[in-house]
């Protein structure tokens, strides 16, 4: 099958996207004790941090903010877990995955079956234009944005500032948006998914004030939730806003050049990576999002042609945080500036 996406112009990966995923299904097949030893070495250290951090609020506020701070990387990798849960590549058997991410859900005050189709939607829209809109980060181009109105654009400038992506937008999201069944309103699953997570957090939160008071939710539970929160909104964030990122329209989008090419290889120390359960491998992950977590670097050891495509260390990561435009002359996501100065330079020219 010719690949004719306009995506494959940006990555110097020979074998085209659809070819790779004879090649990756091989690697699909979880290990059931490696995906318990995995939780095991996630949700245990999560726990026992969890009770050090309510336990040292006798002695010390500082103490034990410090200790639920360090507790949200393992949150996170929860968060990651549900995540695999949700592409059915934890566990062989489908209704296991699914109640372990729901149960995880609670943790993650992520509501499992909501999430799981919002995030289906991404996967199977991501890098799309015409698409855009559920469980992404919202992105204009560089032409919509002109044609904006001042004060459109002023809100799609707010809504792209660093401080409103990540330090307002992970607590709404996960405190207050995922509370109802947005963008699934009409489904009853989804109502069901929402509002039984919900249950199973008042019932949680009132058991620790019960015998805590408010201390550990205001300096345990919080801090926890919104390091995680943060960090997760970061990872997905560099995931798929980059220079080199890959967008097209209906017409010229296609599915596995899209996830190939539109999706980073975050480069992480190895703590790092490791407390994010790989999930800096996205551009494996979206072209087959059937394999586990901790067979993503065995992709990479075997095959060194996804090793070195979209590689974006910590570094060039956090210059990302400035584009904000897709331009679709120059296939490239832009800062307002760099649009800006592109425009006036083409009126300069005409």
């Amino acid at each position: 099958m010719l690949d004719t996406s306009s995506c494959v112009q940006h990555e110097p990966v020979a074998r085209a996207p659809i070819e790779w995923v004879k090649t990756l299904a091989k690697y699909r097949e979880p290990n059931m004790w490696r995906s318990l030893f995995e939780l095991a070495v996630t949700a245990g250290p999560f726990v026992l941090l969890w009770g050090l951090a309510w336990w040292s609020l006798s002695y010390s506020y500082w103490l034990a903010l410090g200790i639920a701070v360090l507790n949200g990387a393992f949150l996170l990798r929860l968060f990651v877990i549900q995540h695999d849960c949700g592409h059915g590549s934890f566990f062989n058997n489908r209704a296991l995955s699914d109640w372990l991410g729901r149960a995880l859900g609670v943790l993650t005050l992520t509501p499992y079956d909501v999430w799981r189709r919002t995030h289906s939607i991404h996967h199977s829209a991501s890098g799309n234009l015409s698409r855009r809109g559920i469980g992404d980060v919202y992105t204009m181009t560089v032409a919509e944005y002109q044609a904006m109105g001042w004060l459109r654009r002023l809100q799609y400038r707010a809504y792209r500032h660093p401080v409103v992506l990540f330090g307002l937008a992970p607590g709404y999201l996960f405190l207050l948006q995922n509370r109802l069944p947005l963008g699934l309103m009409r489904g009853l699953k989804y109502w069901i998914s929402a509002m039984g997570t919900n249950v199973a957090l008042v019932v949680g939160l009132s058991v620790i004030a019960y015998f805590g008071g408010a201390m550990p939710i205001l300096l345990v539970f919080l801090p926890t939730t919104l390091l995680a929160a943060t960090a997760g909104m970061w990872l997905f964030y560099v995931q798929h806003q980059f220079e080199d990122a890959c967008w097209d329209t209906d017409a010229d989008w296609q599915v596995h050049a899209a996830a190939l090419h539109g999706s980073s290889h975050y480069v992480l120390p190895s703590p790092l990576q490791w407390l994010s359960a790989n999930i800096g491998i996205h551009h494996v992950h979206h072209l087959y999002s059937r394999i586990p977590f901790y067979r993503l670097p065995e992709v990479l050891h075997d095959h060194s042609e996804l090793a070195s495509g979209n590689r974006m260390t910590i570094r060039q990561s956090i210059g990302s945080a400035r584009l904000k435009l897709w331009d679709e002359k120059t296939r490239q996501l832009l800062s307002f500036a760099q649009a800006r100065a592109q425009t006036q330079q083409g009126q300069r020219n005409r």
